[in-house]
């Protein structure tokens, strides 16, 4: 309901402007030195790229976890360039594994997951099935790391055999639930933070009002969190063969635990069964080069070939898989969703929609899979978001949704309208409520001697200003209205579910539910995983089984953005890896920096033009 100011947009322009420029003359440098080395390079077709007769698949997983890469290209870019934390698609290490599995010239999968920071508990399931599927081929899979943080050690619990360095530790914490709260601080810069919200569970506001956490988020979320937990025990406690009360008194008293080892951590991991050796990084690749045999240009070193130079040199990068037949389109809906246009990994509205047109227009699709790992955000863009697929359905395409690890709120409220929704089991969704900020500045003026003053035409003039304090009619305008859109979300969640209204407004109030839970109380159809949504929307328009492409639908990238891609990868991974990948920033560093982009992006997706929220702040960490 407000808008910027002209000199904030100005300033606003000049920065974007600037750090645009700063981006493409880094890359400039770097692409400089890349062009030298063009005819060496000129294999980036994968046509040129050579997989040796025996080697490793190497996978190192870097950075989060993640459906879709985010940024637009020159961010993805420079993250390869930079050796930074380049994301990981889940999609791409199943794509992998899958095709390493029949392929003789692939003896052995190597998992580092040094470097990998998290990203949600069903992603890491997802790639846990993809190996113990490469596993079934009668191949091994080996993981090693200097110490295992939790997340890494999920994905290494799955493998064949667990290493880790003689002075490494295995520290796995639980699952957490924390927020930042800020009401001391807004009331010390004396400003008036004016929230309205619907749904007695609806916590994202939360932030703005309170030092601490409310009694009710705390008694919703306890439930969806120890399920996680419990989900994640399971798993781990089944892969490696630990009885769960042992791991239990490791997690749970890992100081007493350490004291009776004499304080080395790497036998106390042995003598729980959560490592199979100790070993140094040259004992390691010494181990693996007796499976495989040695790189040829570093003898001391294993041959491998990287899981995503691999998927390029197969041909299988970016393309279709499937035979001959109709099609399965896939649209990836990650991120925050935001009003207007949005670089992959937000969900943009217009350039959603604009991949939905396209899907809808397209004759050759039969069926589409709408993939949702989203908290929510804007209601504005959510609401065109729902317009749009609706008008895919009415061209009689059958419409399956498939929850990633969130899709709670506006990740919900665009799932919902599909004919079917698959969740997976620790699948965070629900959220059904609405809420809205509206930070007024009137007090941090006055306390610098800044004054505003003045009249309108109407009772409402001036009031949305936030140089002034919020009206009562501005008040009132901004409580309807929040009131209205939550009733929006419970009349389409009970139409599209089939349910009462008085249904829905019991499971509501922004109650967050596990996809177990969900299952339960009708709010998704199935439990599976993208596989089953892909077999399921198939079988709906009448395909058959093995008959049908799958194809996804993302934004097309130029030439010139293609290749910028394609030779930064190559040359990061050339001059990035470092003996068997063990190195990068700090673990602290990156749970820090972590930590402090989830906060700004929180914020800076905040743009709806109303005002209103479809929001869930369900991560864990």
């Amino acid at each position: 309901m407000s808008e910027k100011g002209p000199i904030v947009r100005f300033f606003g322009f000049i920065w974007r402007v600037i750090e645009r420029l700063t981006k493409v003359l880094q890359v400039l440098i770097f692409l400089f030195v890349i062009v030298l080395l063009f005819s060496a390079l000129s294999n980036m077709s994968g046509q040129g790229i050579k997989i040796p007769e025996s080697a490793a698949l190497l996978i190192a997983p870097t950075g989060l976890l993640q459906e879709q890469a985010g940024g637009d290209p020159l961010d993805q870019a420079l993250l390869e360039l930079q050796n930074g934390d380049i994301q990981t698609i889940v999609r791409e290490v199943i794509d992998s594994l899958r095709a390493a599995a029949d392929d003789e010239r692939i003896k052995a999968v190597v998992l580092l997951p040094g470097n990998l920071q998290g990203g949600g508990l069903s992603k890491h399931q997802a790639i846990g099935d993809a190996l113990v599927e490469f596993r079934a081929s009668g191949k091994p899979v080996l993981a090693m790391a200097d110490g295992y943080s939790q997340e890494q050690y999920y994905l290494a619990a799955h493998a064949d055999e667990v290493y880790m360095h003689d002075f490494g530790l295995v520290l796995i914490e639980g699952f957490g639930y924390f927020k930042t709260y800020f009401a001391d601080a807004i009331e010390k810069l004396k400003i008036d933070m004016n929230v309205f919200r619907v749904g007695e569970y609806k916590s994202f506001v939360e932030p703005f009002l309170r030092n601490d956490m409310s009694r009710e988020d705390k008694e919703v979320s306890r439930k969806w969190l120890e399920a996680l937990w419990l989900a994640y025990k399971e798993d781990v406690t089944e892969a490696r063969g630990i009885v769960p009360d042992d791991f239990d008194r490791y997690v749970n008293n890992l100081a007493e635990v350490l004291e009776g080892a004499n304080g080395d951590a790497g036998q106390a991991a042995i003598d729980m069964g959560l490592v199979d050796g100790l070993m140094t990084h040259q004992q390691f690749r010494d181990y693996v080069i007796d499976i495989v045999g040695a790189n040829e240009d570093e003898p001391d070193t294993f041959e491998r070939i990287d899981y995503r130079t691999y998927l390029t040199a197969t041909g299988m990068a970016g393309e279709e898989t499937g035979s001959n037949g109709g099609n399965v389109a896939v649209i990836i809906a990650s991120g925050a969703i935001v009003d207007g246009e949005a670089t992959p990994g937000t969900i943009g509205s217009a350039t959603m929609a604009r991949l939905i047109r396209q899907a809808a227009n397209d004759e050759n699709i039969a069926a589409v899979v709408l993939r949702v790992d989203s908290p929510g955000g804007s209601m504005f863009a959510s609401e065109i978001l729902v317009d749009q697929l609706q008008v895919l359905k009415e061209r009689g395409k059958p419409l399956v949704a498939s929850m990633g690890s969130v899709a709670a709120s506006g990740g919900y409220y665009i799932s919902m309208v599909a004919d079917e929704i698959w969740a997976a089991e620790t699948t965070i969704s629900g959220s059904i409520g609405v809420g809205a900020t509206y930070p007024t500045f009137q007090r941090s003026l006055d306390a610098i001697g800044v004054h505003v003053d003045g009249f309108g035409t109407t009772p409402l003039t001036g009031e949305l200003s936030q140089v002034r304090e919020l009206g009562e009619d501005a008040r009132k305008l901004l409580d309807v209205s929040v009131k209205s859109a939550y009733d929006v979300f419970i009349d389409k969640v009970a139409e599209s579910r089939e349910m009462d209204r008085s249904r829905i407004e019991g499971i509501a109030q922004g109650r967050v539910w596990i996809g177990d839970d969900a299952f339960e109380i009708g709010l998704v159809d199935q439990i599976g995983g993208i596989d089953e949504a892909i077999a399921s929307a198939a079988d709906m328009a009448g395909l058959e089984a093995g008959a049908y492409d799958v194809s996804y639908i993302e934004r097309e990238l130029s030439v010139a953005e293609q290749i910028l891609l394609q030779y930064a990868r190559l040359f990061g991974l050339l001059f990035s890896f470092e003996d068997t990948g063990l190195g990068g920033l700090s673990d602290s560093m990156r749970k820090l920096l972590h930590s402090l982009d989830q906060e700004l992006q929180v914020l800076d997706s905040w743009n709806d033009p109303r005002g209103i929220y479809y929001h869930c702040l369900c991560e864990i960490r």
